[in-house]
This record gives C-alpha cells, sequence and structure tokens, in this order.
C-alpha cells in the first residue's frame, strides 16, 4: 500500500495547499514516487498549483521532479449498491490507482471546510498532517480554551473528527495514524500570544494525541512560486543561484518538517 498523507484542517487560509506542493515535491526529489489528490473540487488550490507548475516546465523546456496529479475518477453511479456515496467510491479509485501502480506515497489536500470528501480522507491517512496559524481563531477547531488563553475546556469539533476516524482505523485493524499539528505561517516578531499559542499546544497535543511539528513562517516567497508552480527546491534549477537569506532559512524549515514527519523509507537529503 501507499503511505497516505493527508494535509487537512476545516479553516482555510493555513497554508493546506502550500505545506502539500512542498512536501510531495520534497518527496520526489528524494526518489520517491508520490501521487496527489486535491478534495476541494471548487477551487482546487493544489490542482492549479501542479497546473502551473506543468505549463511553466513546458514553456522552458525544463523538467523537474515532481507528484503526479489527478483528479477524482469519474466512476458508474449505476453500479453503485443502494446508499452508497459516489464520492467515497471516486476517492478510493483513485487511491488504489496510485497504489496499484507502485507509487510510495500518495498526499491528498483537504479543503478548508467539514465535507464528506474530506471526513473519508481523514480515515485513510497513514499520516495527519494540520496546518495552523499563529491564532486563537485557528486553535479553536482543535479545542476550546478560557478566555485566559490558558485553560483548555475541551476538544472541539475538528479534533472529534480526528478522534472518529482514528476509531474507524482501529475497528478495520489499520495502524493508528500519526497526527502532527504544524505552527504555520508564523510571524517573525516574538509576541505574548506566540508564548500563549505554544503552551496551548503543547498541552493539548498531551491531552488528544498529536506531535507538534515546525511549519513556514510567512514569506513573499510563496505566493511569488504559486503562479509558476514552483517550489523553495526547484529555484536553483531554473537559474537562481544566489539564494537570499529568507530562501535558504524556508528550505531548513521545510527539511526539518520532512524529517519531523519521519515518513517510512525517508531518509531526507534535499
Amino acid at each position: 500500500m501507499a503511505h497516505i498523507i493527508v494535509v487537512g484542517n476545516e479553516k482555510g487560509g493555513a497554508g493546506k495547499s502550500t505545506v502539500s506542493m512542498h512536501l510531495a515535491t520534497a518527496l520526489a526529489r528524494m526518489g520517491h514516487g508520490v501521487g496527489a489528490l486535491d478534495l476541494d473540487l471548487r477551487q482546487k488550490s493544489l490542482g492549479r498549483y501542479t497546473a502551473n507548475r506543468a505549463q511553466f516546465l513546458a514553456q522552458e523546456g525544463v523538467t523537474l521532479p515532481g507528484p503526479v496529479y489527478r483528479d477524482l475518477p469519474e466512476i458508474d453511479a449505476d453500479a453503485l449498491a443502494e446508499g452508497e456515496n459516489p464520492m467515497d467510491h471516486r476517492l478510493a479509485a483513485a487511491v488504489a490507482g496510485f497504489t496499484d501502480e507502485g507509487y510510495d506515497f500518495v498526499v491528498i489536500d483537504c479543503p478548508g471546510s467539514h465535507t464528506r470528501l474530506s471526513q473519508v480522507a481523514h480515515t485513510y491517512a497513514d499520516t495527519l498532517v494540520t496546518p495552523l496559524n499563529d491564532s486563537f481563531v485557528d486553535f479553536d477547531l482543535l479545542a476550546r480554551i478560557d478566555a485566559d488563553g490558558e485553560t483548555i475546556r475541551g476538544p472541539s469539533v475538528y479534533s472529534e473528527m480526528v478522534w472518529s476516524a482514528r476509531q474507524l482505523r482501529a475497528q478495520a485493524g489499520l495502524k493508528p495514524l500519526d497526527w502532527i499539528v504544524l505552527r504555520n505561517r508564523l510571524g517573525a516578531q516574538a509576541m505574548v500570544n506566540k508564548k500563549k499559542m505554544e503552551r496551548a499546544l503543547e498541552r493539548l497535543a498531551q491531552r488528544i494525541g498529536f506531535r507538534i511539528g515546525p511549519g513556514f513562517h510567512e514569506r513573499v516567497i510563496f505566493r511569488e512560486l504559486f503562479p509558476r508552480g514552483l517550489t523553495l527546491l526547484d529555484l536553483r534549477d531554473i537559474g537562481v543561484r544566489q539564494l537570499n537569506l529568507s530562501n535558504i532559512a524556508a528550505r531548513q524549515e521545510l527539511r526539518e518538517l520532512v524529517r519531523t514527519l519521519d515518513l517510512p523509507g525517508v531518509t531526507v537529503d534535499i
């Protein structure tokens, strides 16, 4: 079976597609076969990212490693049993296709909202990556917290969905999913809010069972890369010889992210 990496939460703007593309490209550059799926059927940020990449590489006459992106396949709804959900079968067929073709990893980018597809994808996850803005607005998806920013009252909607996914995996005899929460899009300034978020996440991690991983700082380079479909790892290959300090730091953040995920068969050499 391919190792399934789901990148998800239920809030937009946390950097899920950026994390998905950089992670998938990093794995491809290390020699792994990587498939990619986008479950945001309306916006398709990851799908557009990969399409931009294909167009840019074709224009420049350059070949670079990257994930193989596919839309969910169409299925014959008439062949389904009564009550079966067509979307479930489309996702299952897409994952099975990559697995049957010998891909090592499938990266699934989920929408920033609760959907049936996202819910099912979380049950597939061997590794779940949840990028989180450094804000208690985003933290509220994981847990409810008192006004003091310190006292956690209980898990919230997204944590409950992950708990359900864990239960379903256990009932099916699958290995437990490894859940990593990333503090993403961090600002450069040291602020009181950042310290409170750090403490709150550390307490919550022990309570509901996730690991805390390094995300990306907020950088202009990420917005500049998307129209060309590029990642930080591609810059030297397209002629950027002198990386600035921000780009070098961002590449190191990506290395640390891949190391933290501790994926099977992956030796980090990017």
